[in-house]
């Protein structure tokens, strides 16, 4: 089969063997896919991987491996990355994204960049019919948003998010449908405050120009933000949030940030009596559910942030897309592959 193949920092597309499911796993045909930042830092070597990447995607089980239960062949189905051992003392109490033993497709086993992928059958989301693909290859890192916006209370609440990428800005959708606001953004990057805008931002501040502090404290008559969502990992917008925060106020930390940094803990969090929160991936699968109902409800459209639909075959010239902040979210179809997604979409529901 054809696939996106990773190794010592360079990218190619070559030819792989189609892989076979085990025991346990469904194969899935590819029928669309994104790409974000940790793709990036693959390909910068950051994490030492080799091999086919790709985690967020949406495809068609065409095959299943023995004991393989929860999903049909041809169900369309969207894939939870976080492959838990289920054994572990987190697994058993519940907590399988932050299992002790984790694996993530595409980076720490092959993933999706390819026209097959062998993945854990109970990790597959079936979609709800008429979901469009792009949409539906989106839902991973949606769920990112979705668990830290409702990490807390946040109907009725004030929220700064920090970062407009492609998750900050899924993250000003679901606060929004969710009931909360003002809801304000903060970038460097005129593109996505254009973008944090047109998903539902009351206020957006560019940070390279402005002081966001003082724009939040405008923006909530002087109290400041009931709650912070820290989507870029630059430690200054963290010292930013933790500023703009209230007294007992809420901050959820979903940004990497790339080094350590310093933090004046005891005027950002302890004398202000600050909830932090460190956020990783989404509750499995409580977090899929949420999403479901947002989406099926009507409430949450997060198509403004889809900026690109580009072929497989066009994978260099959408992570340059993405290096030069030129884009939200970037959906990639199959090799060959040319019919509109959204057309593509309702014949898979149809079928």
């Amino acid at each position: 089969m054809l696939a996106v193949h990773l190794e010592n920092r360079h990218v190619a597309v070559k030819r792989v063997p189609r892989p076979r499911p085990p025991r346990g796993f469904a194969l899935i045909r590819l029928l669309c896919g994104g790409i974000c930042n940790t793709d990036l830092e693959l390909q910068r070597g950051y994490y030492g991987f080799a091999g086919v990447p790709g985690h967020e995607f949406v495809g068609e089980v065409v095959a299943l491996g023995a004991r393989a239960e929860g999903v049909r062949l041809g169900d369309l189905v969207a894939v939870e990355t976080h492959v838990a051992d289920m054994t572990c003392h987190l697994c058993r109490r519940g907590l399988m994204h932050v299992c002790a033993n984790v694996k993530i497709l595409g980076v720490d086993m092959d993933g999706a960049y390819a026209e097959f992928v062998a993945v854990p059958a109970r990790n597959c989301w079936p979609i709800p019919a008429g979901m469009s693909l792009n949409v539906a290859a989106a839902l991973e890192p949606l769920g990112n948003a979705v668990h830290t916006v409702l990490a807390g209370d946040i109907a009725g609440c004030s929220a700064l998010v920090t970062g407009c990428g492609p998750i900050g800005l899924f993250a000003i959708a679901v606060a929004r449908a969710c009931g909360a606001g003002p809801i304000i953004a903060s970038d460097v990057n005129p593109y996505r405050l254009d973008l944090a805008r047109k998903i539902g931002a009351d206020v957006v501040i560019d940070a390279s120009r402005e002081d966001v502090v003082a724009r939040v404290a405008d923006a909530t008559e002087g109290r400041g933000v009931d709650v912070v969502l820290e989507m870029s990992g630059h430690p200054t917008a963290t010292r930013q949030g933790l500023t703009a925060v209230r007294n007992a106020g809420r901050v959820s930390l979903l940004g990497l940030p790339s080094d350590a940094f310093e933090l004046d803990l005891a005027s950002l969090v302890i004398f202000k009596g600050v909830t932090v929160q460190g956020i990783c991936g989404r509750l499995m699968f409580q977090t899929w559910r949420q999403m479901n109902e947002l989406l099926t409800s009507g409430r949450l459209d997060i198509r403004p942030a889809i900026t690109h639909v580009m072929a497989i075959d066009d994978y260099a010239q959408a992570m340059d897309e993405l290096k030069r902040g030129n884009a939200g979210k970037i959906v990639l179809v199959p090799w060959g592959e040319r019919a509109e997604l959204g057309q593509l979409a309702a014949a898979s529901a149809q079928g």
